[in-house]
C-alpha cells in the first residue's frame, strides 16, 4: 500500500478527512491548482460553489490520472475558497459529495486544508484544488 491514511487516537473528531497520511512510494505527483474550467477553458458553474468544487475535483482526477495516479494515491489536498465563511460549509461539502463516488475519493478523505482567500486569479473562480500523491 503506497498511502496509509489514519487518525491517531486523541485527535479532533469527527471530521470528513484523516489527519495523517503516510506515503511510502518513490514517485511524487503534484497537481497544480485546478478550477472549474473544461478542456476548452469554458467557465463551469459560474457563481455556484458546489458546482465549482465538483468540477475542480474532476479536473484534479484528470491530472492524477495523467500521471498514473488516482485519489487513492493522494496524501494531501488543499482547497482555496474565495470569501470563505462558515455558512459556505454545506455548499462546499455538497460539491465533494457530488463526486466522491464518481471519482473514487476515499472516505474519510486524505488530509486536507481549506484556506479562505479574498480573490483567486479571475473573479468568477470561487475554488481551487491542489493535490499531492505518492506512487510506487
Amino acid at each position: 500500500m503506497t498511502v496509509q491514511l489514519l487518525t491517531p487516537e486523541g485527535m479532533f473528531q469527527p471530521v470528513p478527512y484523516h489527519h495523517v497520511a503516510i506515503g511510502t512510494g518513490t514517485r511524487q505527483v503534484h497537481v497544480a491548482g485546478q478550477i472549474a474550467r473544461d478542456a476548452e477553458a469554458n467557465h463551469i458553474a459560474t457563481g455556484d460553489l458546489t458546482g465549482q468544487v465538483a468540477h475542480a475535483l474532476r479536473n484534479t482526477a484528470l491530472g492524477l490520472a495523467g500521471a498514473g495516479a488516482s485519489f487513492s494515491d493522494v496524501v494531501r489536498l488543499r482547497f482555496f475558497v474565495t470569501h470563505w465563511s462558515p455558512e459556505k460549509a454545506d455548499d462546499f461539502m455538497a460539491g465533494i459529495e457530488r463526486v466522491v463516488d464518481e471519482l473514487g475519493i476515499p472516505r474519510p478523505m486524505p488530509p486536507l486544508s481549506l484556506i479562505g482567500v479574498d480573490y483567486l486569479f479571475e473573479p468568477d473562480v470561487l475554488v481551487e484544488v491542489e493535490a499531492f500523491a505518492v506512487l510506487d
